[in-house]
């Protein structure tokens, strides 16, 4: 027999009672991911809803294997808007957003079809386990407990927060449940794979970080730019025990600490020089006055 990619024959919790689910998922060029994502939904939610930024690889062709139905949004660095974008696409009762490096284990699958039949909650807060730097890391700011995230919900309960690494906001009176942690009841996110990894969206990251705070009008600091450092890397290395986690927790550690210098001084030139074009423009203008004495 055939294949189908109706959901509904997928769905091996199927139950005439339970509430609908769909599945949201934001992607670009994730065409080594996505298959691992879509086979931990696809047989228990009811659509998949997937907003591409415009893949230049074969995501799209492989979410169009699972029955994703496929959105486009512009490629931005402020991916917490395309999030809002895709959210707004669902038509089912729950929304479980998942990202394209992340997997659902098949015990959360059921524990949170059970929430959701049993209407126990509004939103759901599950425990995430994180893989960074080629190892599964419960330290450092990462642990399962602290690395919470709000991803199954009813639909209308919880406000996208489009500002990098704000708390999405529950609607008013909202019940969230907070699940305990269980290695397979926990989210499972494939994080940076290694150091070139981090670096590279570390850079992303904090461009946008950094224009946001300009936008608000918040100015840059030294003092808060070396403060900054020393207290990113304690709190990750002494504070969420870091050291727990050996090299890996350090060189995190690390990492975290020049996260915050260099937000102030993409600020600082932000407030002094602008943007990179009025960079070049200076750099064009000083060569061509250079240039001068060939041409007279």
């Amino acid at each position: 027999m055939e294949k189908s990619n109706d959901l509904s024959v997928l769905n091996k919790f199927e139950d005439n009672n339970r509430p609908t689910i769909s599945a949201v998922i934001n992607t670009l060029n994730e065409e080594k991911n996505i298959s691992f994502v879509l086979r931990s939904v696809k047989s228990w939610v009811d659509e998949i809803i997937l907003v591409d930024m415009h893949s230049e690889d074969k995501t799209v062709e492989i979410a169009k294997g699972f029955g994703a139905e496929i959105y486009y949004y512009e490629r931005t660095i402020s991916f917490e808007k395309a999030r809002a974008y895709a959210v707004s696409k669902a038509t089912k009762d729950w929304i479980v957003m998942i990202d394209a490096d992340e997997l659902i284990p098949f015990n959360l699958s059921k524990r949170l079809i059970d929430i959701a039949t049993k209407d126990e909650a509004d939103i759901v807060s599950i425990p995430r386990v994180n893989y960074l730097l080629g190892t599964r890391i419960l330290h450092t700011g990462w642990d399962p407990e602290q690395d919470r995230q709000m991803r199954f919900f009813k639909n209308g309960f919880l406000e996208i927060e489009i500002k990098l690494h704000h708390v999405n906001i529950p609607k008013y009176g909202a019940r969230v449940v907070f699940l305990p942690y269980k290695e397979d009841e926990a989210m499972v996110h494939f994080n940076y794979t290694n150091s070139f990894h981090f670096i590279e969206k570390l850079n992303k990251y904090t461009t946008l970080h950094a224009h946001q705070m300009h936008e608000q009008g918040v100015k840059s600091n030294t003092t808060a730019a070396l403060l900054g450092m020393i207290d990113g890397f304690m709190h990750r290395y002494y504070r969420n025990n870091g050291y727990l986690d050996g090299w890996r927790g350090l060189y995190l550690s690390l990492f975290m600490g020049f996260y915050n210098l260099t937000i102030q001084a993409k600020l600082n030139e932000l407030e002094t020089i602008g943007e990179e074009e009025n960079i070049k423009e200076i750099y064009i203008k000083r060569a061509e006055s250079l240039l001068k004495e060939y041409e007279s």
